[in-house]
């Protein structure tokens, strides 16, 4: 068999891992032929492809980013709004021309989206799970978002000195557009005292009384873990919006952190490696068998795979009964009051 390999939307830490997990499985067990697409789903409109080997394939473990490149190329984005099916029918003819038997999609939602759209074309496609969000629905974990969370507590920890010297409220920004996992795992984890979500909203006067019935108490710095899809009443910034309301509120010195991209980049965590090591070699599995149309994923402790129609267009968000939630309440972390 002959398989076509590309990863799409944002990197994350482990994309590398990934490749190396279904390439050295493709090649060294089940001996088959491995193309590398460039640039995501663009690669394979522009057919930028390299032949990989177990050579390439080398090395590549501990790399963040991702050795293919990626895009946020999304071939059926002009499709569903003028009908026009150019792009489509450009992967399609590529794809079969280049003697593929299954193209292997590693990406978060929208890459999801877009294999379960290519499959329906005829196309045989495994998805892979990847996004530091851990926000794609159906695998209980994402490989990225070990990382990503390790960095956010990482930063948060070396801000509790700086606030406790200053008696600052330090506002941390993590990403998270409609999921807050970032910002709960990295949140509780670094010790914050208020951590905001996406999912649960917040009510500003609550945040407040938190923060200033800790003054009260003889605590005189506070941490804020907001995520990025926090809305806000300005165009602001989640942080900075925030920091400026907290301080005009409270009258305590506020400083904002926004750590971006920083929690996208580097160096895989070993669970992270293990984790897309484990993916990328279900997928392969999952290809000589056969079995098209499916997302790795992960249950417990075991790998398995759904159906892409089941994850497409879907997410996994964090609800108000989660454990770490439930937890946080009884220790006297505010998540808002909301």
């Amino acid at each position: 068999m002959r398989i076509g390999v590309l990863s799409s939307g944002g990197d994350c830490p482990g994309i590398n891992a990934a490749i190396r997990g279904i390439g050295k499985s493709a090649i060294m067990h089940y001996g088959m032929d491995v193309v590398g697409i460039h640039n995501g789903f663009m690669g394979l409109l522009n057919r930028d492809i390299e032949e990989l080997d177990e050579r390439s394939l080398s090395g590549i473990l501990n790399l963040g980013g991702t050795i293919l490149g990626t895009s946020r190329e999304k071939p059926f984005r002009k499709l569903l709004s003028t009908g026009d099916t150019e792009k489509p029918e450009i992967i399609q003819q590529n794809y079969q021309e280049l003697g593929l038997d299954c193209l292997v999609c590693i990406g978060g939602n929208g890459t999801q989206k877009t294999a379960y759209q290519l499959a329906k074309y005829g196309l045989n496609v495994v998805g892979i799970p990847k996004t530091i969000d851990n926000d794609i629905w159906g695998t209980d974990i994402t490989f990225g978002f070990d990382t990503a969370v390790n960095i956010a507590t990482e930063a948060i920890d070396r801000l509790h000195s700086t606030a406790s010297s200053h008696r600052q409220v330090m506002v941390v920004e993590v990403m998270g557009h409609h999921a807050g996992w970032i910002a709960l795992y990295a949140g509780m984890a670094g010790g914050a005292d208020v951590i905001l979500l996406p999912e649960l909203g917040y009510d500003m006067d609550q945040v407040n009384a938190m923060i200033l019935e800790r003054a009260r108490k003889g605590k005189p710095y506070s941490i804020v873990v907001i995520a990025e899809g926090v809305e806000t009443s300005t165009k602001k910034r989640p942080a900075d919006f925030m920091a400026r309301a907290i301080e005009e509120a409270t009258g305590i010195e506020s400083r904002e952190t926004v750590l971006g991209y920083t929690q996208r980049g580097g160096n895989p965590s070993p669970f992270d490696r293990n984790l897309a090591t484990r993916l990328g070699g279900y997928a392969s599995e999952l290809i000589a068998n056969r079995e098209f149309g499916r997302m790795v994923c992960m249950r417990g402790e075991q790998v398995d795979s759904i159906p892409l129609m089941d994850t497409a267009g879907r997410l996994k968000l964090v609800t108000p009964d989660h454990d770490l939630i439930k937890q946080g309440k009884r220790m006297g972390i505010s998540f808002g009051g909301k």
